[in-house]
């Protein structure tokens, strides 16, 4: 398969990843039951003193899930970018880099979140690296 191909179905996945962590990052004060409320109360209401003012663990929580709605964003404007752009000597230089950070991101969502959010960027970063692999190889032939 072309080098392309494998560009834009890992930037479709990011986007499906984007899309699932906007709704969940956008929706995580609506709590499943009585206790999830109480923790998320908690998280909203406790407050102390950082960098000269004052915050609560919720604040933390809300603006690391829309900052990470940017970061998956970018990523598949990224690739998608990449992706028409497969014979320039830049993307042969960014794309490892970007299928890395794919993998390492899979590895800790497999560890700090749940295994579906891991397998979209644990899939996005293998198929980036394997195009990376197919420039490298089509450039040296």
């Amino acid at each position: 398969m072309k080098p392309k191909i494998f560009i834009r179905i890992s930037s479709a996945l990011m986007l499906l990843h984007t899309a699932g962590h906007t709704i969940g990052a956008l929706t995580w004060k609506q709590a499943p039951d009585s206790t999830v409320a109480r923790l998320i109360s908690d998280m909203q209401s406790i407050h102390f003193a950082f960098m000269g003012r004052q915050v609560s663990l919720g604040s933390f929580f809300q603006g690391y899930g829309v900052i990470n709605i940017f970061v998956l964003l970018f990523i598949t404007v990224l690739l998608w970018l990449l992706s028409n752009a497969v014979g320039n000597t830049l993307t042969g230089k960014l794309l490892p880099v970007v299928a890395i950070f794919l993998l390492l991101m899979g590895v800790s969502e497999l560890i700090y979140f749940f295994p579906f959010a891991a397998a979209i960027s644990l899939l996005a970063g293998m198929l980036a690296l394997a195009a990376s692999i197919n420039l490298k190889t089509a450039t040296a032939s």
